[in-house]
């Protein structure tokens, strides 16, 4: 089986500066991947988050693919979903986002969308792995490409995110408090909001190039939960910094998880008779999800780590729900990728069509006492692989039963086993935590 080299489950993602996070890596990405992905010309939309690092890349993009004979759009800052959105709005070939996501400042990303808003395959990004490998081509200047800027068209994708609800649906009467994590979606979510009528109180919205994610949005909601009993609102909505994951605050301060919003999607999809296949979860999902989605007579599965695997159970399961903890959850029936703004506009739908709470909303999901503990080692090492590991796995499982989980992950970037263990009492869950991370240490040496 090949092995993609540069391409992680989210696009290529690390520290700026170092390979192959660099202006000439990204040249040479957009040179082959206009080559793989429209090889006859064509147009490619660019939009970004708002690192600092974002100008560069995109200069470097754009030279890369209009030296391919692609035309360049750029679209500046917009959240994820909205430059997948925006790709097939435009009638573009491919779409590419500079973004590391729920990251600090001092990473970046690159990753591609298709024509139709969704991530390319594997297939694809092998592809263009294999021209990296060979040197930029540079078209005869008659089939040079252009460069174009279409700023102002962000307001169509607000449009998108607001038709997502009933036609005849307002906000008013809510008060929200909406963090944008300095991030792409600081200038369009507060507006959205705000649009349909509800009274916001926006945080997070004034980057600088260095504070995305920084003391703020859906990894750092901590100001986000005081503030929101603190000026009396209904909820609180944390966006990361490219406005594709979302974790929510009830008006007590508590915290709403992915978990808990994607219980609260598939209940009122239940009870509006809207719902379609199975809701599709990850290892990582809370057994207390799996217990609440089962009691509403829905079938509910487990896919691989990472949204793109999530997608790919959905599509085959005829899904349209489902999502990670950290608050990447997909609406498919709504929109191609994780839309934190599209998720959140679903919630208080739901609020406002049953009027209850966003914590009686939730309530109907009990977490399970969960405990990680991340075993670092001096090198990389397989869990699966260890017989001695295995065998205490094993053992474990047993003796929780049907009450209890067991989830060892490797890390796929550095030498770190993740070891998850959940159970009905949260003492149980970290003994057996950490009696399993030892012996991972011991197997591995």
């Amino acid at each position: 089986m090949n092995q993609r080299r540069y391409f992680g489950t989210d696009g290529v993602r690390g520290t700026v500066g170092t390979s192959p996070l660099t202006a000439d890596f990204a040249l040479r990405l957009a040179n082959a991947a206009a080559q793989v992905l429209t090889p006859e010309g064509g147009r490619v939309l660019i939009g970004k988050d708002t690192r600092l690092s974002g100008y560069m890349f995109e200069s470097a993009l754009e030279a890369g693919f209009v030296a391919a004979g692609v035309d360049a759009v750029l679209i500046g800052p917009l959240p994820t979903p909205g430059i997948a959105y925006m790709t097939m709005l435009l009638e573009c070939d491919f779409g590419v986002v500079i973004s590391a996501s729920h990251n600090k400042y001092d990473d970046n990303g690159i990753k591609f969308f298709d024509k139709n808003g969704e991530k390319i395959s594997d297939d694809l990004e092998l592809q263009i792995e294999k021209l990296l490998e060979e040197e930029p081509i540079t078209r005869e200047s008659r089939r040079l490409g252009r460069a174009s800027r279409v700023d102002k068209m962000r307001t169509k994708y607000q449009d998108f995110c607001a038709s997502t609800v009933p036609e005849d649906m307002t906000l008013e009467g809510f008060r929200l408090v909406v963090d944008c994590a300095n991030g792409a979606g600081y200038k369009v979510a507060p507006r959205v909001f705000a649009d349909l009528g509800a009274d916001i109180v926006p945080i997070g919205t004034s980057p600088n190039g260095r504070n995305i994610n920084e003391g703020c949005g859906s990894t750092e909601p901590e100001l986000l939960r005081h503030l929101v009993p603190g000026v009396k609102a209904d909820a609180g909505i944390a966006l990361d910094g490219d406005g594709d994951r979302i974790v929510m605050v009830d008006a007590e301060g508590n915290l709403v998880d992915g978990d808990q919003i994607l219980y609260i999607l598939a209940k009122e999809r239940v009870e509006t008779g809207t719902l379609n296949g199975p809701v599709v979860g990850t290892v990582m999902s809370n057994l207390g999800l799996e217990n609440a989605i089962v009691a509403l007579g829905i079938p509910f599965l487990r896919a691989k780590v990472g949204d793109r695997y999530v997608l790919e159970m959905l599509r085959k399961e005829g899904g349209v729900l489902g999502g990670e903890p950290s608050g990447h959850v997909l609406t498919l029936d709504k929109t191609t990728t994780g839309d934190a703004i599209v998720v959140a506009l679903q919630v208080l739908a739901a609020m406002k069509r049953t009027g209850k709470s966003l914590k009686e909303l939730a309530e109907g999901m009990q977490h399970t006492p969960q405990v990680m503990v991340n075993v670092r080692l001096s090198e990389k090492f397989n869990p699966n692989d260890s017989e001695m590991v295995q065998s205490e796995v094993a053992l474990v499982t047993k003796e929780l039963g049907a009450s209890g989980r067991v989830v060892l992950r490797a890390s796929g970037t550095e030498p770190l086993v993740r070891v998850m263990v959940e159970a009905e009492d949260a003492g149980v869950a970290k003994e057996q935590a950490e009696r399993l991370a030892e012996v991972v240490r011991n197997a591995a040496g």
